[in-house]
């Protein structure tokens, strides 16, 4: 058994219903480092912070080889499993998405999210069919490769403000019949609808965390299996660049530099 067969294994095993796999995300090979180095199980790219690290806006404007090259250096630099964002897949046909996915594998990755999301300026979501087409065509991609994908389906009902509860379980059992494995719905916090999402999607569901939102612990009794923080950390990072742009252009002080991690520190963790 290989190596990455074997991460991706380890990364399947860690979606426990009330003991949640914690995923901080990362966007590039520094943050990558520095959240492996804190105890994580496994680390999760960010594809709207991935995006913004290279130029570009969150919502599919990034393209597949310069996504895929990011999952190359975040599994380069860290010894646990990665599983990378792939935004909706890179590509209008299933096809294109299994495309996306051996090459997400190749780089290293042990798990995907996609999502169902439509950014089109039509419905501000895919029609239920082409995503179970997508999702199977990751399955098979994965499955001819030889490593077990974790697949996360993502589902954007909350975030889009369509449908409800009951489109959103219809999609969840629709996605795991096409082969997910897992299901996230971010936007949703509240406990009473954390807790139904769990009882009645056939898989380990994946709650997005951050300011506001239950404890992990919270989450755990709750039956959750997953938890996380998505472009929040990179978002937080960019705050502090932008509180010390202003602060120095400004008063011409540094005071937002005051809790940085020293350069010894960050160097060490890079070698």
């Amino acid at each position: 058994m290989s190596e990455h067969h074997t991460r991706a294994e380890l990364f399947r095993s860690l979606h426990i219903p009330g003991k949640p796999l914690v995923l901080v995300n990362a966007w590039d090979a520094a943050s990558a480092r520095i959240v492996a180095a804190a105890g994580a199980r496994a680390v999760a790219t960010t594809s709207a912070g991935v995006a913004w690290s290279l130029g570009a806006p969150d919502g599919d404007a990034l393209g597949r080889d310069a996504a895929v090259d990011l999952v190359r250096r975040v599994a380069a630099v860290v010894a646990v499993p990665v599983t990378a964002d792939i935004e909706s897949g890179y590509g209008s046909t299933p096809e294109d998405v299994a495309r996306t996915v051996r090459e997400v594998i190749a780089a290293g990755a042990v798990g995907v999210n996609v999502e169902d999301a439509l950014r089109d300026g039509g419905s501000p979501l895919r029609d239920v069919d082409d995503q179970c087409a997508r999702i199977a065509a990751i399955r098979v991609a994965a499955d001819v490769v030889g490593v077990p994908l974790f697949v996360n389906a993502r589902i954007d009902t909350v975030l889009a403000g369509v449908g409800g509860l009951d489109e959103t379980l219809a999609r969840a059992g629709a996605y795991v019949a096409a082969g997910a494995d897992g299901i996230f719905v971010p936007g949703v916090v509240d406990p009473a609808t954390v807790a139904a999402l769990v009882e009645k999607v056939p898989a380990p569901v994946n709650v997005l965390a951050g300011p506001g939102a239950p404890s992990v612990a919270e989450l755990a009794a709750l039956g959750v299996a997953r938890v996380s923080l998505g472009s929040s950390v990179a978002e937080a990072a960019y705050a502090v660049a932008r509180r010390a742009a202003d602060e120095a252009l400004g008063a011409g002080t540094y005071g937002a530099l005051a809790d940085a991690i020293d350069y010894g520190t960050f160097n060490a963790l890079m070698r």
